[in-house]
């Protein structure tokens, strides 16, 4: 039996900037021991292991340990032959693209961190790179992996092809796109030339231009069967990376006027959540996706410049926003506080409303989660995970607090699995995971697109690593100073 599609209700604006309209979309992701399971084939640690400089031994292990499990969590799962990562896992699944371009991020991580050999990344980045390169594209309903360039959302783990009738989806695509700029820029050795001329070729087919069913902004979509979707991507959202890598094109690259476009709704949405002033975005992955490509500090677009901010800072508001909301808990909701806060796009326990110590409550599957939109005291570890580099000095502890407090329910070999929910009463049949008695509700699974931020924001915390590289990428560069970013790092 194969998961069902993740759908949820995200509140996003349409083409005009009034033009707000609920839609669903298929997106949008303990220390059992002392020892760590050993790693498969190809992933002994070599001898040139980068070390953590002196600091906090404690949480230097308890950061390596979860990124370790988190590497392996894609290592492992991912189809070695066509480099495809499930959406989720251990529940069999299909593919998604999104969790493909952060498995193509984590393998230069696990090289850095000596969890594989350079080379037996380089395989496996070279191995997907080959099957997407090569994957068929065209118009037919089925049987194709993308179309002008883009990429289908979901796809089959063994053929690659379009799975049911997922959308071709721009964001996943740029996700895609990300991880694999990011390789193209680590993998720099004469022996790896093929793993950039892929990416070059890959990212060079991209069609922005026919993307856009209403110029200047962006569809969220296509589909044979119903041609683009009726809805742009307008307003702050994960979509920051659309449009940068869009105008960075070197082949179907759109004009500055995009990203005006785009950032035309961003006044609406600017205003004060728990104390802080911030552009609005209830779920915290729509703070944290593009960051995990872009080093947005220090540098700011028209918009920003008028705030006198820039979108990490932005980002760094929104995570200590959250953990306030936790804090506050005006909904009453068991656990939450300074030890169990994050909410985001997540798992959550069953599509139900039921009565609940004499209160009403409704809650959801998979779906978006933020303060002021939809809470149902579904935490996701990867909303904090994420978020690391925004505020270490909140989200490392509450990392530690949640693997101390839940342990094994929570943290097993892949890491952190999705979410839990302490409230929902063990009686209501479930969609996902299980009730442990006395504790609450456990997801059963680790989502490719929610395991992806976890490792990456950590490594961007510790070291910096993909922000730094992906400075010096000549097509992130290049769309950022032509959506109108300028200062900082660009400067230079």
């Amino acid at each position: 039996m194969v998961a069902a599609p993740r759908t949820f209700e995200v509140r996003i604006s349409g083409r005009q900037e009034n033009d707000a309209a609920v839609i669903t979309r298929r997106n949008v992701i303990r220390l059992a021991g002392s020892g760590v399971i050993g790693l498969a084939a190809g992933c002994s640690l070599p001898a040139t292991a980068r070390r953590e400089p002196a600091g906090d031994a404690v949480t230097n292990a308890f950061l390596d340990d979860v990124q370790r499990r988190t590497f392996r969590y894609f290592w492992e799962t991912t189809n070695p032959v066509n480099g495809l990562a499930h959406d989720r896992f251990p529940t069999k699944s299909f593919a998604s693209m999104a969790a493909v371009g952060f498995a193509l991020t984590a393998y230069p991580i696990g090289v850095h961190r000596g969890f594989v050999s350079r080379q037996a990344a380089a395989n496996r980045t070279l191995a997907t790179l080959r099957f997407l390169a090569n994957a068929p594209q065209g118009d037919a309903p089925a049987g194709m992996t993308g179309h002008k360039g883009f990429f289908y959302h979901f796809v089959d783990m063994e053929r690659g092809t379009r799975f049911e009738q997922t959308e071709l989806s721009t964001v996943d695509t740029a996700l895609l796109l990300g991880g694999m700029l990011f390789a193209q820029s680590y993998f720099d050795k004469p022996g790896e030339a093929e793993i950039r001329a892929l990416v070059d070729q890959i990212y060079a087919r991209v069609d922005w231009q026919w993307s856009q069913a209403r110029p200047p902004t962006v569809a969220l979509g296509w589909s044979p069967e119903k041609g683009h979707l009726p809805y742009d991507w307008i307003a702050y959202s994960e979509a920051m990376l659309v449009y940068i890598l869009a105008l960075g094109s070197p082949t179907h690259s759109l004009g500055p006027e995009s990203w005006g476009a785009w950032a035309a709704g961003l006044p609406k949405h600017w205003g004060t959540e728990e104390g802080q002033q911030l552009v609005r975005f209830a779920p915290l992955f729509g703070h944290q996706y593009s960051h995990i490509w872009v080093d947005f500090r220090g540098i700011q677009d028209p918009f920003m410049r008028s705030k006198g901010l820039d979108y990490f800072e932005n980002s760094r508001r929104a995570t200590i926003a959250q953990r306030a909301y936790a804090v506050r808990n005006p909904m009453g909701w068991k656990g939450y506080g300074p030890r169990l806060w994050g909410l985001t796009a997540c798992d959550g326990p069953a599509d139900v409303t039921v009565d609940v110590d004499g209160r009403s409550r409704t809650f959801r599957s998979y779906s978006a989660r933020g303060p002021g939109d939809f809470d149902d005291g579904t935490v996701a570890p990867t909303a904090v995970g994420g978020s690391v580099p925004f505020a270490p000095e909140l989200c490392i502890p509450a990392l530690v607090a949640m693997r101390a407090d839940h342990g094994e329910h929570l943290y097993g070999q892949y890491g952190f699995l999705d979410s839990l929910n302490l409230t929902i009463p063990p009686s209501v049949p479930l969609k996902h995971g299980k009730h442990v008695p006395g504790r609450g509700w456990y997801d059963g699974d680790y989502l490719g697109i929610d395991q992806g931020p976890i490792l990456a924001m950590i490594e961007n915390h510790r070291s910096g690593l993909v922000w730094r590289l992906m400075r010096s990428n000549p097509h992130i560069r290049q769309g950022l100073e032509r959506a109108g970013f300028a200062g900082g790092w660009l400067a230079s």
